[in-house]
């Protein structure tokens, strides 16, 4: 079957359902490693085949206080519990203003669900923003934080991206797509919205001409039919919206959340297939990250070679992940660069929407 599946992808064919399944029940980790790294290379083009992009970023998490329940999240806090946190506008520019000071171009705004920190609140972090910062791109808000909003503010979808829109908002993050299993999400983050609505506030981000990311998060008792069907969702709306501009695979950390101990992680064998079998399936998705935060340094490096092409960035001011048991907090340029090209690959320095800034001559 791997060979019929390397001639779909040399003559640019959907890989089906099926023939993803297949992919993930092969052991031949190379093979599919290869398969990725072709797909890859068609998906770029011969002049960027051997391009790894990446930007200065850092993310601001404005408030750790959310109403919602998540079994495989560290980083929330009930009101008034203790470490709980929401920045006033001032402290949240003071923390941009650190970012912005070590060059970040991007900065990439999610939170809880907090009610006190609704639409409001965000308009106004915004307009702070854009106005002492106005060349920096500001990604925010997963379509979980938009539905929260939509419904404290009784606007719709579209409404209430309209306003963001107006108050600055540049781009969307992927977050908070998990996994589309309806039976997956009951389990594991039941107050989350489903699938359907995940997709459709990207489609309405995507008429409104915001390019968005998408995610999957694999390790909360998921199986590969899951992540198959996960993919082929988001394929469809691309068919449809075409506003995403990349997929990046996630695997649960799992220190200090209620799954711990419970759920088998993720092993390396398993986190480059999610890479590799990605770019295979995701045939419309320009780019692949290998997001460095979660998978560690050395696997997304590795990664590079399973069809990945962007590291994501410099990622200051982590805390999700770095919640639930992420050593890894902050990269400096020269060795993100070091990277990329120990991996045989061109270092792209790039801003939020893929516009290049910086080809490394090295």
């Amino acid at each position: 079957m791997l060979p019929k599946i390397k001639q779909k992808i040399i003559s640019r064919e959907r890989v089906t359902f099926e023939e993803g399944l297949t992919l993930y029940k092969s052991n031949e980790i190379l093979k599919i490693g290869e398969l990725g790294r072709l797909a890859r290379e068609i998906k770029s083009g011969s002049e960027k085949s051997r391009w790894v992009y990446w930007n200065k970023n850092m993310h601001l998490n404005p408030t750790n206080v959310c109403i919602g329940h998540c079994n495989f999240c560290a980083f929330a806090k009930r009101p008034n519990e203790e470490g709980a946190w929401t920045y006033t506008i001032l402290e949240a520019l003071e923390k941009v203003q650190k970012g912005v000071n070590s060059g970040v171009n991007e900065v990439h705004i999610v939170g809880g669900l907090n009610p006190k920190a609704a639409l409001p609140y965000y308009e106004d972090l915004l307009r702070a923003t854009k106005n002492k910062f106005p060349k920096l791109h500001i990604k925010g808000f997963t379509a979980v934080e938009i539905d929260f909003f939509s419904k404290l503010s009784k606007l719709s979808f579209k409404d209430t991206l309209k306003r963001l829109i107006d108050a600055g908002l540049d781009s969307m993050p992927g977050g908070g797509a998990e996994i589309f299993s309806k039976s997956v999400r009951d389990d594991t983050c039941p107050d989350k919205i489903p699938a359907e609505k995940w997709l459709e506030i990207h489609g309405i981000a995507h008429e409104f001409g915001l390019k968005t990311n998408a995610t999957m998060l694999c390790g909360i008792g998921e199986n590969i039919e899951d992540r198959i069907d996960h993919m082929v969702q988001l394929r469809n709306q691309q068919d449809k919206s075409n506003g995403f501009q990349t997929f990046i695979p996630l695997s649960c950390h799992y220190e200090d959340t209620e799954i711990a101990g419970t759920v088998e992680p993720l092993t390396a064998f398993e986190q480059l297939k999610n890479i590799a079998i990605s770019r295979i399936m995701l045939d419309n998705f320009d780019h692949i990250k290998a997001y460095w935060i979660q998978l560690g340094v050395g696997l997304a490096q590795v990664s590079l070679n399973f069809g990945a092409d962007d590291l994501d960035g410099t990622v200051q001011e982590e805390n999700i992940t770095h919640a639930a048991g992420s050593q890894k907090r902050g990269l400096e340029k020269d060795f993100m660069q070091t990277l990329i090209e120990d991996a045989g690959y061109i270092p792209v320095e790039r801003d939020t929407v893929y516009n290049v800034l910086a080809v490394s001559k090295h």
